[in-house]
């Protein structure tokens, strides 16, 4: 099933204000147990969008963002080495 395929499933509001996504959607979704789920409310319905957090360290320095966007141009210009020839270069 795609994701934007509509599909509709019943679920039931437990004690703690907790809702079971049903097994189909839960699998169509390809979630995961403890996923982040983004909960929104507007006009009338709850609607729910899986979501990843990165760590404030995981972010790139304007330095690395630099460096990784000369390596992908690079890249796409065919200005490559092998990672055995890098080895050799280095004296691994």
């Amino acid at each position: 099933m795609s994701t934007t395929t509509k599909r509709a499933e019943l679920s039931r509001i437990g004690q703690r204000r907790q809702i079971v996504i049903p097994k189909a959607i839960f699998e169509a979704m390809q979630l995961k147990t403890g996923d982040v789920m983004e909960v929104t409310a507007e006009r009338g319905r709850v609607s729910m969008k899986p979501k990843k957090l990165i760590d404030a360290d995981d972010v790139l320095t304007y330095k690395e963002t630099k460096q990784l966007r000369h390596g992908l141009k690079q890249a796409r210009e065919g200005k490559t080495r092998s990672w055995d020839r890098v080895k050799n270069e280095l004296g691994l």
